[in-house]
């Protein structure tokens, strides 16, 4: 496929898995555009050439600005990537009682809401485009978890939030078929990100040793190649990928 061609936002891609994802698609030739509510994306994107637009992915009207932005400063827009997100852990009943409703909220608001609505202004965009001898124009990547499969303890507001992604795959793509737009996601396992690498050498080998193989923990870039993959491979639409090494959370 010729990634010069592509032109595709990027959310949560000041960091983590979003900007493996945009450098990977850079490095192929795509034009990116980073989309981030933290503004150190402007560096990012100057470092790979690429451009930034602010974004709070839970405002209509923000989204509707980066959206537009994005696809003025590359002069269209083919694809759309959603890794902003927050990773939370809280019970649904603690020492202090019930989680607070505001908490479980802002999880699904972000995670699942926010993929939505990246994803609504992007196909309005990406409908317009002339299609190719597949009748495609665009294509849609959502992240969701394992842990819309396997929730663990603690992560109500978080598996609900990924396990709704999960469940919006299908029938987005159903929904955009007839504009050409795909929509996949995936569900990625552990994750070497600098959230989790915070957690230091000694935690991040013990949760190495729940993935079944390769023994390791998963590299960003790997997320952004599979991403890269989905967008090379018309015939993937509708479906939830796992790139997780086999684990199964306990």
């Amino acid at each position: 496929m010729d990634f010069s061609t592509q032109k595709i936002v990027v959310t949560g891609a000041a960091s983590g898995l979003g900007r493996a994802t945009a450098q990977v698609l850079r490095d192929a030739g795509a034009q990116v555009a980073i989309l981030d509510r933290d503004a150190s994306g402007h560096d990012v994107a100057d470092a790979m050439g690429a451009t930034f637009q602010s974004v709070d992915v839970t405002d209509e009207a923000s989204v509707k600005a980066a959206v537009t932005g994005a696809a003025q400063a590359m002069g269209g827009l083919t694809g759309a990537v959603n890794c902003a997100g927050i990773a939370t852990g809280e019970t649904t009943l603690g020492r202090d009682g019930p989680m607070p409703l505001a908490n479980f909220k802002r999880t699904v608001d972000i995670n699942l809401v926010g993929s939505f609505n990246i994803a609504r202004d992007a196909a309005e965009i990406m409908a317009e485009n002339a299609p190719d001898p597949d009748g495609l124009r665009g294509v849609i990547v959502n992240t969701a978890s394992v842990a819309a499969f396997e929730g663990q303890r603690g992560q109500t507001a978080y598996a609900s939030s990924k396990g709704g992604i999960v469940g919006l795959t299908l029938p987005l793509a159903r929904d955009l078929a007839r504009s050409g737009i795909r929509a996949m996601a995936i569900a990625p396992g552990i994750f070497r990100t600098p959230m989790l690498e915070g957690l230091g050498e000694e935690v991040m080998d013990g949760l190495a040793q729940d993935v079944v193989c390769p023994k390791r923990l998963g590299h960003p870039s790997e997320f952004g190649d599979l991403v890269k993959f989905i967008i090379s491979a018309p015939y993937l639409n509708g479906s939830v990928i796992r790139l997780d090494g086999a684990i199964r959370l306990p």
